[in-house]
């Protein structure tokens, strides 16, 4: 079955990686792209791997909603939002318990102090049992 792993951060560790004046040091951004580098290498070389992709900033973010049936549009970060989507694994694997399993070891990564995400991905099997 298809699991999409969702990994959320603030702007805050945006601008501690990425910021004008960063606290990361270069050692810090190193472990953390070897960190996913060798977990999408483990991924692919299991035969699990289908997608990875990181996301920009909160700040680049662009709202679109609805009023009275006309988009309107809204830059900037979601309103009142203190994590927001920061990429997403999409894998398959044999069971949840083993998407849980790579989301506990992307919970691990260096730096990463938010929240992780696994869901089934709707298709031709039912969403498993929790």
């Amino acid at each position: 079955m298809k699991y999409m792993i969702l990994v959320h951060a603030s702007q805050q560790g945006y601008d501690q990686m990425f910021g004008d004046d960063p606290s990361w040091r270069d050692e810090h951004q190193a472990g953390l792209e070897k960190a996913m580098t060798d977990m999408n290498a483990d991924l692919e070389k299991s035969g699990e791997f289908i997608d990875a992709v990181g996301l920009a900033a909160p700040v680049h973010t662009r709202q679109v909603v609805l009023k009275d049936g006309v988009p309107v549009v809204t830059d900037g970060p979601y309103a009142e939002t203190q994590e927001v989507l920061a990429g997403y694994w999409m894998v398959e694997c044999d069971s949840f318990d083993r998407a849980t399993e790579i989301a506990a070891r992307l919970a691990r990564a260096p730096g990463h102090d938010t929240a992780v995400y696994v869901r089934p991905v709707l298709g031709d099997e039912p969403a498993p049992e929790l």
